[in-house]
């Protein structure tokens, strides 16, 4: 049987674990999740009960990045993984500091302790310093680090679009805007019915195919 994936089309972790699924090629079930209404069976198969989660043959695998991982790891043809150990330091930044100031920036109503306009210069740093690193792709080409961080940056641009435009980061921005326009972002960005119990999910394939798993 295949890897069942859950997942949510617009949460920037999914994003990256079917980049870099649709990359190796590693054929899934896809059942995408409604968060507000969590099917039991997406519950107990994720300890955290977020997603993206793949279930596969030896259990739950929770963290986004590590699915990316245990993808390329199955079959890494365009060799993502092939990456200077800086790149590791670049997707924690992200993950880090980065997602942080996003969310406080994004969602300042939830932390009343914060100013918004301080996370987005913490994050506006750490986006100076992505734009001094980029020459097309973080390093002489794509690799994972590209495309774990790049759905955050998607994410945070579009908080307020005409600023985040109106900024110095002319690598990062045409960086940002060729991923946008890529054939890989419409394709892992297709719209799947919600998935209840007991129904067929999709087969999430290199093709992308929508038809229910068989």
């Amino acid at each position: 049987m295949r890897p069942i994936l859950y997942s949510f089309r617009r949460c920037p972790y999914a994003m990256r674990a079917r980049l870099a699924l649709a990359s190796s090629r590693v054929d899934v079930e896809l059942r995408e999740v409604v968060l507000r209404d969590k099917p039991a069976a997406f519950l107990q198969a994720s300890p955290s009960g977020t997603v993206p989660c793949l279930l596969g043959p030896s259990g739950a695998i929770d963290e986004s990045l590590d699915i990316m991982i245990w993808a390329l790891r199955q079959n890494d043809p365009k060799g993502w993984l092939t990456m200077p150990n800086e790149g590791w330091d670049w997707i924690a930044r992200a993950d880090g500091p980065f997602k942080t100031a996003l969310d406080r920036t994004k969602y300042a109503s939830r932390y009343a302790d914060s100013d918004p306009a301080e996370q987005r210069k913490e994050a506006a740093r750490f986006l100076s310093d992505l734009d001094a690193q980029i020459d097309g792709w973080i390093f002489a080409k794509a690799t994972i680090a590209d495309f774990a961080i790049l759905p955050f940056v998607r994410q945070f641009a579009f908080i307020d679009k005409p600023w985040f435009d109106q900024q110095s980061w002319p690598a990062v921005q045409a960086w940002l805007e060729r991923f946008l326009a890529s054939d890989r972002f419409e394709q892992i960005m297709k719209k799947y019915p919600q998935w209840q119990d007991g129904q067929p999910g999709i087969a999430f394939s290199p093709a992308l195919a929508e038809h229910p798993a068989s």
